[in-house]
């Protein structure tokens, strides 16, 4: 070869690499540094634990991560959050569903995440009689907040139109009806029921859940002007706060700390731990991503509204529901590509031509002939595997997913290439998984264990994951490839055999198992925050001559309409059990004295006596209820069963129908 010939393929190659390196470093680069911008989120209520994942992206730095200054403004009484957000004086906001409301009325709000999946909002009134209902407030004083039309629906639905209230301005202020000046008042779940229980007021609680209004709360939501102007910052600002809400879930005693020193929280710590408690279950993130919401409940939640008279009976979604994974533009990057991958033919072209000339290079060519024979082996297998298999780079950038991932997942394969696995994330691994996973892989070793994720549609479902490094000669990670089995029939068979071992077969209430693990828990609460609560044992009266004369069919007819009204005569945050025959039991976690258990005790009672009609045979039936309350009547699970045994035993003897709190004069007991 000439010198000239050498001087010319020297010069393809440098100017090659040069083309490719700067491809790389358009493609993987990261961003300049900027300077932060501030936004404002504009909450629905003053500083809580309502609120938490927001303070905890603050303090842990997550919104300064995403290069966002983030001040919050308290929602204080009289505070319109919609119009505040719409006209710029705040760039995000907390608001219920009537959002939907607002974006009908032409206001241009955009919902990016929900955080409840189940709103707290109740309607509380004074606990007047035993057997009161939602009907007894008619032609009463009730304070609807704004913003509540969700309880307006409620009322509808039980055939209460608002003209039937006497309706007046909410003042936020629980002391009017403790005071009497108020019959009943919209609440939060979350919020002042704790509050009546530790002045030991008597109350009832009304649900819209009770008839089928189960609405998403505390949405999560920007203007169309943000939206437009600033995309990527409302995407950092919502993927930053559902950051924090993950990490809020994952130590609440730090928020509530964090509220009580730096945001001058105006409540006990005792009531913030109660309000961790509470949303909990209305978020649901054992189940569902934070953040998570479904265009159909949103569509049905329109659907309740326009039932109503509150919206027209079609309304478009459209524009109105954020889209976190819009498709992406990737013209300028296929260009980009298309340029360099031109370029490097053109070397390859020139290295061909020397190796025509050089009889090494021919050995080495059908060296590599042979491996790309031995590739093409190993690459079918990998496209035909049952199991889905990703490659990705050292920087976790996915480059390789085989048809399995498009069939388990959903995305395609142009959907899954430059993304991260990060976009399969549910949020319902617990994070202790992805750091152990970390240290194996950062430490050169592979890892295995299960991922809960979602998929494309929204389903959750589970993996058996197992991944490894890839590294080069000189010890450095170049790849990690995964290799993934679903197995969320195998999860769902498990779960199954689980809720069968601690849920009775009938009536699907807890059984003896978890019903006392619940207890054993709300023991060790009680004892670290000096509370009460309630051990109620339930027997039915003369339930053998049901089962004796009309059959156990009839009679399985009736404990399913026991542990039916036992549930409605209880709040959520109460147990209902049924520990084998016609014996069921009830856990109050939160009570002020034995006489609020009292309440309960008769009001069950009441619910039971009512008659029931079971296969055309109208059946009556009493109760006999036994009371024991912690730290009163037994320090331990088994002083507090076998007193309460002993009173309902009592209840029994005076005659049944009955309710008897344990005193120390009652006969023992055999423990249960």
């Amino acid at each position: 070869m000439s010198h000239h010939w050498r001087r010319l393929a020297a010069m393809h190659w440098r100017l090659g690499l040069l083309v490719l390196l700067a491809t790389g470093a358009l493609i993987l680069s990261p961003p300049p540094a900027r300077a932060r911008e501030a936004v404002t989120l504009q909450l629905k209520w003053t500083h809580c634990f309502q609120f938490a994942g927001y303070y905890a992206a603050q303090e842990q730095g997550y919104y300064r991560e995403a290069g966002l200054d983030v001040r919050f403004e308290e929602g204080l009484p009289g505070v319109d959050v919609v119009g505040r957000v719409v006209s710029g004086q705040a760039n995000y906001g907390v608001g219920t569903s009537s959002l939907l409301l607002a974006r009908a009325a032409g206001k241009p709000v955009v919902a990016l995440a929900v955080i409840l999946q189940h709103s707290p909002l109740v309607l509380i009134a004074r606990q007047r009689q035993a057997a009161q209902s939602i009907h007894d407030l008619v032609g009463k004083r009730v304070m609807i907040e704004p913003d509540a039309d969700e309880i307006l629906a409620y009322l509808k639905r039980e055939g209460i139109p608002p003209e039937r209230l006497i309706q007046l301005d909410h003042s936020f202020e629980i002391q009017d009806l403790i005071d009497g000046r108020i019959d009943a008042l919209t609440a939060y779940l979350s919020n002042e029921p704790e509050l009546l229980d530790r002045l030991h007021v008597p109350y009832q609680m009304y649900t819209p859940r009770s008839v089928g209004i189960d609405f998403y709360a505390d949405n999560l939501f920007t203007s169309e002007r943000e939206l437009q102007a600033h995309p990527e910052r409302v995407r950092a600002f919502r993927a930053a706060s559902l950051r924090g809400w993950e990490y809020a879930l994952a130590h609440p005693e730090d928020i509530i700390e964090l509220i009580l020193t730096k945001y001058a929280g105006r409540d006990t710590r005792e009531h913030y731990a109660f309000e961790a408690a509470q949303l909990r279950p209305l978020i649901r993130a054992d189940l569902i991503e934070i953040g998570y919401m479904h265009p159909g409940r949103w569509a049905h939640m329109a659907e309740t509204y326009a039932e109503i008279g509150l919206l027209p009976a079609t309304v478009s979604l459209t524009g109105f529901l954020y889209d976190p994974h819009p498709e992406a533009d990737l013209t300028g990057l296929y260009l980009i590509l298309a340029t360099a991958l031109g370029f490097a033919g053109v070397v390859g072209g020139v290295t061909v031509s020397i190796g025509r000339v050089n009889r090494r290079l021919r050995h080495s060519l059908s060296d590599l002939q042979q491996a790309n024979g031995r590739l093409a082996v190993l690459s079918t297998a990998i496209e035909q595997s049952p199991a889905s298999v990703v490659i990705t780079g050292p920087n976790t950038v996915i480059q390789y997913v085989n048809p399995a991932f498009v069939k388990i997942t959903g995305y395609s394969v142009a959907e899954a290439i430059g993304q991260t696995p990060r976009m399969l994330k549910s949020g319902l691994t617990e994070p202790a998984t992805f750091r152990e996973m970390w240290s194996h892989l950062q430490g050169g070793e592979p890892w295995s264990g299960e991922l809960i994720n979602r998929r494309k549609s929204g389903e959750v479902y589970w993996e058996e994951a197992h991944v490894a490094p890839i590294k080069d000669r000189t010890g450095q990670t170049t790849h990690y490839v995964a290799v993934k089995l679903d197995i969320t029939e195998r999860k769902h068979a498990h779960q199954q055999l689980d809720y069968l071992a601690h849920h009775d077969a009938l009536t699907h209430l807890p059984n003896r198992l978890l019903f006392f693990e619940r207890v054993a828990q709300t023991l060790t609460l009680a004892k670290r925050n000096r509370t009460k609560f309630a051990l109620l044992l339930i027997d039915l009266d003369q339930f053998k001559p049901i089962n004796d004369t009309h059959g156990h069919a009839v009679g399985d007819l009736v404990l399913l309409e026991t542990a039916k009204r036992l549930s409605g005569s209880v709040r959520e945050s109460d147990t209902v059990g049924r520990i084998g025959g016609d014996e069921f039991v009830v856990l109050l976690p939160h009570i002020g004295s034995a006489d609020h258990a009292t309440i309960v005790a008769n009001k069950i009672r009441q619910a039971l006596k009512q008659p029931l009609t079971v296969a055309e045979t109208t059946l009556f039936i009493s109760s006999s209820i036994g009371i024991a309350v912690y730290p009163e009547h037994g320090q331990d699970q088994l002083a507090l069963t076998t007193h309460a045994d002993g009173a309902m035993y009592a209840a029994k003897a005076s005659g049944r129908d009955n309710v008897k709190v344990f005193t120390a004069d009652l006969p023992s007991a055999v423990p249960l």
